[in-house]
């Protein structure tokens, strides 16, 4: 991969807890746990180790990461702040709190970087 652009955002998604119970054992099918983080700017979101987001957790996060890049407010979609909200994974298990960091870059579409030289 080749990555040739320089995101606007950083986003952070760490694991709160559980909605019920107090283990990831026969209860979360990708092992999360309170603590587990996972970054990204445009890609999935991966932790220290490389491995990746539960799948339908990401289902939820893409829709609140673009309305983050396209200049939204998360307060408006029941965040706790601007660039912070609370979710639930479709499963109803586990909980995680996305946060978007600002990194001060153009934006892709305003800053033509979709464009042919």
């Amino acid at each position: 991969m080749k990555k040739w652009y320089d995101e606007e955002y950083e986003f952070t998604v760490e694991v709160t807890g559980f909605l019920r119970g107090d283990h990831t054992e026969r209860y979360c099918r990708n092992g999360e746990e309170p603590g587990d983080k996972y970054t990204c700017t445009y890609g999935c979101p991966v932790n220290q180790d490389g491995q990746g987001i539960c799948s339908k957790t990401m289902m939820m996060l893409y829709p609140l990461m673009e309305a983050v890049r396209s200049g939204g407010d998360l307060e408006n979609l029941g965040g706790d702040s601007k660039y912070t909200k609370t979710i639930v994974c479709p499963d109803g298990c586990v909980m995680f709190r996305l946060t978007a960091k600002p990194l001060g870059n153009e934006n892709f579409h305003k800053g033509g970087f979709w464009k042919e030289p």
